[in-house]
């Protein structure tokens, strides 16, 4: 099943597509489950325990793309040849070198998931989500129009189908005024429930 199930909301599918945060449309879709995830799992020094299994195979795939040479283990020269495949030619070898630097050694496949895991445990789940909306309200007024909304979710990125903007209204209702209340959508996909009104 594809959509969310949290609290009170069952039925928001932006809690359960994931993808990378690179992108502001497509992290709103995919910080909560995995956030959760892990602030459950606390300090379980695992890093295989950090993902979800789906989400290991992706990384798995990522990294047997960039192991170039397939000998388990990324270096300067699978760098410098990934690099290459996506038609960056002329990467400086400073750049490489400070790459690599990030590793505590040979960059085999668990190094390279416990890279991963340290960038995103520190990541406070609902401030990533409401940056990402924030790109989108300039003006800082906490709503946006359920039309615009719509607009980008339907039309960028990983592009939400018409049922699944159904059924994210329905979960997530604009007011009488066609806002949607962002700040309070990202409180319940984070946290599961309303944010207390005061």
């Amino acid at each position: 099943m594809r959509v969310g199930a949290t609290k009170g909301h069952p039925q928001s599918p932006i809690v359960h597509r994931h993808h990378c945060c690179s992108d502001p449309l497509n992290c709103l879709a995919m910080a909560p489950k995995k956030a959760k995830k892990r602030a459950a799992e606390g300090a379980n020094s695992n890093v295989f325990s950090m993902f979800e299994q789906a989400q290991i195979q992706e990384f798995k795939e990522a990294f047997t793309i960039m192991d170039q040479n397939r000998d388990g283990f990324i270096d300067k020269n699978d760098l410098r040849d990934t690099f290459a495949a996506l038609g960056r030619l002329n990467v400086k070898q400073e750049e490489i070198d400070e790459m690599l630097k990030e590793a505590p050694g040979p960059i085999n496949f668990t190094v390279f998931l416990t890279m991963f895991g340290e960038k995103l445990k520190g990541a406070d789940p609902e401030e990533t989500i409401l940056n990402a909306f924030k790109v989108f309200d300039p003006e800082g007024k906490g709503v946006l129009r359920k039309d615009y909304v719509t607009q980008m979710l339907t039309t960028q990125a990983d592009r939400f189908s018409t049922e699944e903007m159904e059924q994210m209204f329905t979960a997530f209702p604009p007011d009488v005024t066609g806002n949607l209340d962002y700040k309070n959508l990202v409180h319940i996909i984070t946290h599961g429930e309303e944010k207390d009104q005061e």
